[in-house]
């Protein structure tokens, strides 16, 4: 799995998080006592942040063609990753899409991309 956001633990379980103030809201794809529908699959609690065990944000990074990536969604074999190395020779000699001002960001095919690591920051 790729996780790129938030994540919460409380009462001993990891959520997936969004901080609100000093609320934290939880997610998980099905029914639970106390954690509201939104959409099929999501439901919600918000809960105090005091009350919450830890709150981090977790990342996944990998390698491809040599150069520094973060990873950010999976599809059809392929992932989408924004380039972190910060040289534009290098994401411009990738054929990476400018998705924003120095931020580089293209399609790698899963077999060529390695050191696929969580990162918790």
């Amino acid at each position: 799995m790729m996780r790129d956001g938030y994540v919460a633990r409380w009462r001993g379980r990891e959520y997936q998080a969004s901080p609100d103030g000093s609320d934290i809201r939880l997610y998980r794809p099905e029914a639970a006592d106390g954690f509201e529908e939104v959409r099929v699959g999501r439901h919600v609690r918000v809960v105090p942040a005091a009350e919450v065990e830890e709150l981090a944000y977790v990342r996944t990074t990998c390698t491809w063609q040599g150069q520094p990536f973060i990873v950010l969604a999976v599809h059809d074999g392929w992932l989408r990753v924004e380039y972190t190395g910060g040289r534009w020779p290098v994401a411009q000699a990738m054929r990476l899409e400018a998705f924003d001002f120095g931020v580089y960001q293209g399609w790698a095919p899963v077999g060529e991309v390695t050191d696929v690591r969580e990162q918790r920051i």
